[in-house]
């Protein structure tokens, strides 16, 4: 009787989930694509992925709650409520958020790759060395006399780059 009741929700659920299936299995293969096109590693990629599937799940719960009998008026008050509380508590930590945000940017138009040797032209201190990974949050950067450093996603953006040798990371392990 209960499903009885539900059925047309249950079916247009049914009919959304294989939707986002689809939608979720073409936006991974095309992330893996330009990642792989762009040489990137496959734990960026998952990292891409992960953030496009949670991106999905989030539109797809906002549909499911629409098929269910909430009210649009409701669920854009429920969402703006709850992105506000979020964004008050992301202000606090906007470093994390754009360190996030470049990470994305930068897998989609970085034009540099693990193993190539970059300078940054940073006027404080520039610096020079290998890319060994490029992380979520940061670029881990391997110096000449094999200091490792960590320099953040956000600031790689704003400064300027030079591309000194294109995989130079077989260069770099003849000499230790």
């Amino acid at each position: 009787m209960f499903l009885k009741n539900l059925e047309n929700e249950l079916i247009s659920s049914a009919i959304l989930l294989i939707i986002f299936i689809i939608i979720r299995i073409t936006l991974k293969i095309s992330i893996k694509k330009i990642g792989r096109k762009s040489g990137i590693n496959d734990a960026r990629i998952g990292l891409i992925i992960r953030y496009s599937t949670f991106t999905l799940l989030l539109i797809f719960l906002l549909f499911i709650a629409y098929i269910f009998g909430a009210e649009l008026e409701s669920l854009t008050l429920v969402f703006s409520s709850v992105f506000a509380v979020i964004g008050i508590a992301l202000f606090a930590i906007w470093s994390i958020l754009s360190n996030i945000t470049s990470g994305i940017i930068m897998f989609f138009s970085f034009p540099y790759k693990v193993g190539d040797k970059i300078k940054i032209h940073d006027k404080d201190a520039p610096l020079e060395g290998i890319i060994e990974d490029i992380r979520a949050f940061q670029l881990h950067l391997r110096q000449d006399n094999g200091d490792l450093v960590t320099y953040p996603n956000n600031l790689i953006l704003q400064k300027a780059v030079t591309l000194v040798q294109k995989d130079a990371i077989e260069d770099f392990g003849d000499m230790h």
